[in-house]
This record gives C-alpha cells, structure tokens and sequence, in this order.
C-alpha cells in the first residue's frame, strides 16, 4: 500500500494518477492537470521535432506509479503559501514509495488554477527562483510550466513544450538525459556532470555534435 503524504495547508493532498482520476469531477483543476499529463505530456506531437512522447520521463514515471498530483489553490498574493508547498514537494518526492533502482522516476506535479492572471505566473516564477540553488544542491530539477510559456522546444525552436492549461510546478530528479538541458544553462551545467561523472561529458558531447 502506498504511504500517505501529509495534505498541504492549501491545496489537495498529493495522489497518484488512478487516485486522481477517482477523486476530482470531470470539470475539476485536477481533472485538467491529470488530463494534461495524459493527453499532453504522455504522447507524442506533431511539432516536437522527434519521436516518443513530449516528456518521455513523465511517461516511464507513470508507468511505474511514481507520479504524484496534487492542487495548490494560492492566488497571486499567496507566494509564501505556494513556497511552502514546493518546498515540502521536495520531501514528498523522497517519501514516494518504489524500489531503489526507479528512484529516479519519482515526480510531484503541482498545479495552480487561482495563477493564471500575469500576477499569478509573476509569483511562482519567484517561488521557482527561490528554490533555485535549493533544487541544484540536491540534483533535482525544477521546472515551471504555463498557458503562455514561450521557451522554445530542444528539437524545435518554434515549439513551446512548456505550455499547459493551468500554472505548473514539477519537481523530478535530476537524469542521464538532462543532458540538452545542462548544456544550455551554465548553473545545471556543474552539478550534471557531479551527479553523472562518466557518461555526462559523453552525453554532452552527443548533444552538441547533434547526436540527441
């Protein structure tokens, strides 16, 4: 049986993907998290610019049942609220249950339905910041994903993989195929090769000689 995380001061507790799908209504912010995790994350798209799905690792971490969703319902004026539940998202990612060898699967999916007004993204872009170093000095990773996120995609510039219906915080851990991501900010640059001493730099290599 899966351990029980601690319900957030302001949001749902944290669930799995089946226990999402059996909780919220069809029109709920959960709904339409798990919805863009299936439907989105999970599959493949036309203006990826490669195969597989637009998160493979999401893909694999479901699979496995190491996903973990939840709701934080701050508003724009709620950033200390929102920190403190990332915050905890870092231990709740520790305290998913799975076999040493898929640890690095584990992810803890937030979702902000009161963020979507450009205060609201303003303030998780702080509350992402803030955990900046935080998430580098334990090799996890951070990212923030929203309706009008204009980073471009690794494979194609002009898609914007980081779009989604409603403010995201994602927290995963830091992978061998980070690679592309490291290579193109100088900060995950040091603790990627820490973390993967060996196969980094060949990684590294791959990606800028157009190798993936």
């Amino acid at each position: 049986m899966l351990d029980k995380v601690e319900r957030p001061s302001v949001g749902t507790p944290l669930l799995t993907m089946d226990e999402a799908r059996l909780r919220d209504p069809d029109n709920g912010a959960l709904a339409t998290l798990r919805g863009w995790v299936e439907s989105y994350l999970m599959r493949g798209h036309d203006e990826l610019g490669r195969t597989g799905a637009v998160c493979p690792f999401t893909k694999q971490a479901a699979k496995l049942d190491l996903v973990r969703l939840a709701i934080c319902e701050a508003g724009p004026d709620g950033e200390e609220d929102a920190f403190k539940v990332i915050r905890k998202g870092f231990a709740d990612l520790e305290a998913i249950p799975c076999k040493p060898s898929m640890r690095h699967f584990r992810t803890v999916i937030v979702g902000f339905p009161n963020c979507g007004s450009p205060q609201g993204i303003d303030m998780l872009q702080r509350v992402q910041r803030r955990h900046k170093f935080y998430s580098l000095a334990r090799f996890r990773m951070i990212g923030f994903m929203h309706a009008t996120n204009d980073a471009p995609g690794l494979w194609n510039p002009k898609f914007r993989p980081l779009r989604a219906p409603l403010p995201v915080l994602a927290i995963r851990h830091l992978v061998e195929q980070d690679a592309p991501f490291a290579a193109r900010h100088p900060l995950l640059l040091a603790p990627y090769l820490l973390r993967f001493p060996i196969a980094g730099p060949k990684r590294l290599l791959a990606y800028m000689r157009g190798g993936g």
